[in-house]
C-alpha cells in the first residue's frame, strides 16, 4: 500500500457557518438550533490528484479520509461519441460508475455506491471498537458488505426483504458483515427503521447517511473525475436521484472547483430526476415548497411496488434541510424530472446499443432526463455536460461467473418489537 497522509480538513455549519474540528464521527454541528448539514473545509484549497495507483484514493485531497482501504477504483469520466452524435450534443461527458474494462472502468460491485463505502469506511478510526450500521435498498448494501469484508470492518445491514437480489457478490464475504431484514412486503423504509431500533444499543453507530461528510465527498468524486478530465466545470449536470445526496454531493464539489480558481467559475445547474409514480420531492419542488409534502404511507409503498428504481425511494430525503437538496438545486437554478419506467427501459437499451454497456434503471432514468431536456430545447448542442452514470456493467461483471449471494442472519416483522432486535443483532457480534 502506497504511503499516506491522513487528510487534513474541519467542518462547517451551512446554517451558521460555524467553524470546527471533526471530534471523529461527527455527523452535526451540535450547537446549530436548526436542521442543517454540515460541511468539509480541506486544508488544501488546490486538488492535487494523486496517481492512478492509489484508485479512487487519488482524489484524497479532498476526501475526510485517515487512511487508505484495499482494492478501490475511482470514476471513470470520458468523451460520449455514440450518444452524443444522437443527441445533437458536442459535448456530452459520461461519467461511468461500474464495471466496463472497455474504458477502464472496474467498480466490482457495479455502482457509484462505492465512492461512498470507500470515503466513509476510511474515514472510521482504526480502534473503532463498535459495528457499522447501514440501512440501504440495494446498491448501498452492496458496496458497504465489499468494502468491509474486503478490509475486516465489522458492518450490519439492514436491507428490504424484496431487495435481497441485490445483494450478489463473486465470491463469499468475510463473517465480519451480517445482514438483518424485514420480512417481504417493507420497503426501504422498514430498513431504516429496523436499522434505528438496532443503533439503540451502544455496540453499534450509524454510518449517518447524507449527514455524514465522508458519503457525500466520496460521491462528490464523480464530479471531480469529469472537471479533470474535460478541463473545467460541466453547465450542466445529470442525475437520478432518491434522496438527492448525490446532487448535493455535485453542488459542493462545484463550489471547491471554484475556490480552486482553475477549472471556472460558475455553478452547473443540477437536473435530477425521479422515477415516476415515487416522486416526493418533484412534487414538493413543482409546488416550489422547502417543505416535503404529505405522502400517504399506503400509496408510497405502492409507487415503490411499481417503480423499477426501487434504490430511488427515499420516503424521507435530505431535501429541506440546510444545505439539502432544494438548496442546491435554487442556488443552481436546476430543474426536476419525473420518467417512468417506460421512459427508462427506452433510454436503458439505447445507452446499451450507443454507449456499449448495460446501465441500472436508476442511470437509465438520469439517461432518460437528459433526452428529455434535450428534446424540450434545454441544452445547447454545444453546451458541456456530464451525464452521471450512477451504476452499470453488471452483465459484464456477471459473464462467466458463479454468483454468491448474502443471507439474512435473522428476519424481523415489520413491526418488530425493538428489545427483540436490539438483543438478536447483538448475539451476532458476540
Amino acid at each position: 500500500m502506497k504511503d499516506f497522509t491522513p487528510t487534513s480538513y474541519t467542518l462547517e455549519c451551512v446554517a451558521t457557518g460555524r467553524e470546527f474540528p471533526d471530534e471523529g464521527w461527527t455527523l452535526d454541528d451540535a450547537q446549530c438550533k436548526c436542521p442543517s448539514l454540515i460541511r468539509t473545509r480541506y486544508a488544501k484549497k488546490q486538488l492535487e490528484l494523486k496517481s492512478d495507483e492509489y484508485g479512487f484514493y487519488k482524489f484524497a485531497d479532498w476526501l475526510p479520509v485517515r487512511r487508505m482501504l484495499e482494492n478501490s477504483k475511482a470514476p471513470v469520466t470520458y468523451k460520449s461519441k455514440g450518444l452524443a452524435a444522437h443527441l445533437g450534443l458536442e459535448n456530452l461527458y459520461i461519467t461511468f460508475n461500474g464495471y466496463y474494462p472497455a474504458i477502464g472502468a472496474h467498480m466490482t460491485t457495479c455502482s457509484f455506491k462505492e465512492t461512498e463505502a470507500y470515503s466513509v469506511c476510511a474515514r472510521i478510526d482504526e480502534n473503532e471498537k463498535r459495528v457499522l450500521v447501514v440501512a440501504s435498498a440495494g446498491n448501498t448494501a452492496r458496496a458497504f458488505a465489499k468494502v468491509c469484508s474486503d478490509n475486516r470492518i465489522p458492518l450490519l445491514l439492514s436491507v428490504p426483504a424484496d431487495n435481497l437480489d441485490a445483494l450478489w457478490f463473486d465470491g463469499p464475504l468475510d463473517p465480519c458483515v451480517k445482514l438483518i431484514c424485514s420480512e417481504k412486503g417493507g420497503d426501504y423504509f422498514d430498513a431504516i427503521h429496523l436499522s434505528n431500533l438496532a443503533l439503540k444499543s451502544d455496540k453499534f453507530y450509524a454510518e449517518g447517511g447524507a449527514k455524514n461528510v465522508a458519503r457525500r465527498d466520496g460521491m462528490a468524486t464523480t464530479v471531480l473525475s469529469a472537471a479533470t478530465i474535460i478541463g473545467r466545470i460541466p453547465d450542466y449536470y445529470f442525475q437520478a436521484v432518491g434522496s438527492g445526496t448525490g446532487a448535493i454531493a455535485a453542488w459542493e464539489a462545484n463550489m471547491r472547483l471554484i475556490e480552486d480558481g482553475r477549472f471556472g467559475s460558475h455553478l452547473m445547474k443540477l437536473m435530477v430526476s425521479q422515477n415516476a409514480p415515487f416522486v416526493p420531492m418533484y412534487n414538493a419542488w413543482r409546488e416550489d415548497s422547502r417543505d416535503m409534502l404529505h405522502y400517504d404511507d399506503d400509496k408510497a409503498r405502492r409507487d415503490v411496488e411499481i417503480i423499477d428504481a426501487k434504490v430511488l425511494s427515499n420516503r424521507k430525503p435530505p431535501y429541506s434541510i440546510a444545505g439539502g437538496l432544494y438548496d442546491a438545486l435554487k442556488a443552481t437554478d436546476g430543474e426536476m424530472f419525473a420518467l417512468t419506467n417506460a421512459h427508462a427501459r427506452k433510454a436503458r437499451r439505447l445507452f446499451l446499443e450507443l454507449e456499449g454497456v448495460d446501465i441500472y434503471s436508476a442511470a437509465g432514468i438520469a439517461t432518460a432526463s437528459l433526452i428529455k431536456a434535450v428534446e424540450e430545447g434545454k441544452i445547447a448542442k454545444d453546451a458541456v455536460v456530464m451525464l452521471n452514470i450512477t451504476g452499470g456493467g453488471e452483465l459484464h461483471f456477471k459473464e462467466d461467473k458463479t454468483l454468491w449471494y448474502l443471507k439474512p442472519d435473522h428476519v424481523f416483522p415489520i413491526d418488530p418489537d425493538p428489545e427483540e432486535v436490539i438483543a438478536k443483532t447483538e448475539a451476532l457480534f458476540a
